[in-house]
């Protein structure tokens, strides 16, 4: 992850040796070289998606393209806050690691689960995780396209709502190889610790809006950017609302940074007028930069 960017540009080695140094071990090698089952680790693997994604954001920057508004698919919102310039890259590393072990500690193992529904509005999942809450917690946890929305909770409860959701017209339910159920009620003894660390951390106020995942709404101010990641973690990605938000606002470009392109996926099923690029190395920052975007991240 990232050695492609790292071995071409400078300022992408740079972030690398940034994040190193923040948390005091060899993060690049492990993104690098592995192995595998230390970066699924989601204390790993969190820094890890961050600082390969931010060493791709600083090379777009070298090459002038900067964004009108930020936004962040959970983990992502991290990364757009040091994009907007209110949180460092340092703070970043560091809190993400925590985030990611606080989170693999809320639950313990076996206890939680999550699932993705396919071909159900998100209303009608709502109504699904009501009825299955008999079962225990259940709940959305991300809202990534109208008929996509993902689960998270107890696995009994999860289970029963696949079940419910699959009766009343879901095409598929699949159950997502994660290691905690995460933006669930389940979470709140790691929301209670990230709070505590976040709120040790300076967050400057943002140079451009991001959009929260917990509300779909603008902010700028730094108070309320810290206060919405510690909502996010035990509430819902409303990334739908979010993706339309911008659209509403004449964002006609959008630019997903870093490993993968889910995002552009996403990005077509809710607003397929608009289009998506994915710059996850060098190839993606060329065409990126031929198409003359002055884009929106």
């Amino acid at each position: 992850m990232g050695k492609e960017i790292f071995d071409a540009h400078a300022s992408a080695r740079q972030v690398f040796l940034e994040a190193d140094e923040a948390i005091g071990f060899p993060l690049s090698d492990l993104c690098f070289q592995g192995p595998d089952d230390a970066l699924k680790l989601t204390k790993n693997t969190q820094p890890a998606i961050l600082t390969a994604s931010i060493a791709v954001l600083r090379v777009l920057q070298e090459r002038g393209i900067h964004p009108d508004y930020v936004a962040g698919h959970s983990l992502g919102e991290y990364s757009a806050l040091v994009c907007s310039g209110s949180l460092s890259l340092k703070d970043a590393v560091c809190a993400v690691r925590k985030r990611g072990a606080y989170m693999q500690e809320a639950v313990p193992a076996g206890r939680g689960a999550m699932a993705a529904v396919l071909g159900l509005d998100a209303e009608a999942v709502q109504e699904v995780c009501s009825a299955a809450s008999s079962a225990g917690i259940v709940a959305p946890a991300n809202f990534n396209a109208p008929d996509q929305t993902v689960i998270s909770g107890e696995v009994g409860a999860v289970r029963l709502a696949a079940e419910i959701a699959m009766q009343r017209g879901a095409k598929r339910v699949l159950p997502l190889p994660v290691s905690a159920p995460f933006h669930c009620d389940l979470m709140a003894p790691a929301q209670e610790r990230l709070a505590a660390d976040l709120g040790r951390m300076e967050f400057r106020d943002l140079a451009v809006p991001l959009i929260t995942n917990v509300d779909a709404a603008a902010v700028v101010e730094g108070r309320i950017a810290r206060d919405s990641l510690i909502r996010q973690v035990c509430r819902p990605v409303r990334w739908v609302e979010s993706m339309r938000y911008l659209v509403d606002r004449g964002v006609d470009r959008f630019v997903e940074v870093g490993p993968g392109k889910v995002l552009c996926g996403l990005v077509k099923k809710i607003a397929p007028e608009i289009p998506a690029y994915g710059v996850e190395g060098i190839r993606g920052i060329e065409a990126l930069a031929s198409a003359d975007a002055g884009a929106t991240m």
